[in-house]
């Protein structure tokens, strides 16, 4: 009988691993970016309705953080695949995000 790991399925599914962390804790720090997630928010009432899944490390472990940052979707949707992994600081500009 096979197994399920003979059947060779990979899952198509873009699941972003990593502790949980606050965008001001990583405000002016060089992060180096590996994945992101652009999605329906919960709070679909506020900004775009939007909410931005990054995935990055800091300081050599894996994070993760949830923003609806419109100017960071912005910016980060006009990456291609090829584009990844690349470091930037994430810095507050009067009451935006921005990646430098």
């Amino acid at each position: 009988m096979k197994t399920f790991k003979d059947l060779n399925i990979k899952s198509t599914s873009n699941f972003l691993t990593g502790d949980k962390i606050e965008i001001y804790n990583i405000i002016n720090r060089e992060i180096t970016v590996k994945n992101y997630k652009i999605e329906p928010s919960k709070f679909s009432d506020k900004g775009n309705g939007k909410r931005l899944n990054l995935q990055f490390d800091l300081d050599g472990k894996e994070h993760i953080l949830f923003t609806g940052s419109g100017v960071l979707m912005d910016l980060i949707s006009k990456t291609t695949p090829e584009d990844f992994p690349f470091t930037t600081t994430i810095v507050k500009d009067n009451k935006c995000y921005k990646f430098t």
